[in-house]
């Protein structure tokens, strides 16, 4: 079984080729090529996307390392402000703590210069009580007669005198 070569057959056959080309074409090609083409464009699309996303992703990024220096550099000034006012706070303290000592130390200085007053005063006075009961148990000793009595107005009179010329 040889296969003959038949100018016939070749005919048919490459009108067959060409109806079954054509078609295909009309039917399958052309749907074909546009869901190719579909796919293209989606995948094309997606990779723009994805282009796009990643610029995005590196802006948000460069925005949060933006935002991240900004906190830390908010939170050094929060820091700092807050370490100025505890060392306000500590000097006032010391300051208002030194201001009460000295205070309650110029009342204790005054309550004693007031005591040793009043005790000085109290032993003038106690000196003076038994200086004048000495006295008056000298003079009532002196002048327990007459006569010592007259003696001595006498000469506290001429004194008198002697003081008034």
């Amino acid at each position: 079984m040889l296969i003959e070569f038949s100018f016939g057959l070749i005919f048919w056959m490459t009108i067959s080729f060409l109806a079954v080309l054509f078609i295909l074409r009309k039917f399958a090609w052309k749907p074909i090529l546009d869901t190719l083409h579909e796919r293209e464009q989606g995948i094309e699309d997606a990779l723009n996307e994805a282009k796009k996303a990643r610029e995005e992703i590196a802006t948000m990024q460069a925005g949060n390392e933006a935002l991240m220096r900004e906190a830390r550099e908010e939170r050094e000034v929060l820091l700092r402000e807050a370490r100025e006012i505890r060392d306000k706070e500590i000097a006032a303290a010391k300051d208002k703590a030194k201001a009460e000592a000295d205070a309650l130390l110029a009342r204790a200085q005054e309550e004693i210069r007031n005591e040793k007053n009043a005790a000085i005063t109290e032993m003038k006075n106690q000196v003076a009580e038994l200086s004048i009961q000495i006295a008056e148990r000298i003079l009532r000793d002196k002048l327990a007669d007459g006569a010592a009595q007259k003696a001595l107005v006498e000469k506290v009179m001429a004194d008198a005198d002697k003081h008034l010329s």
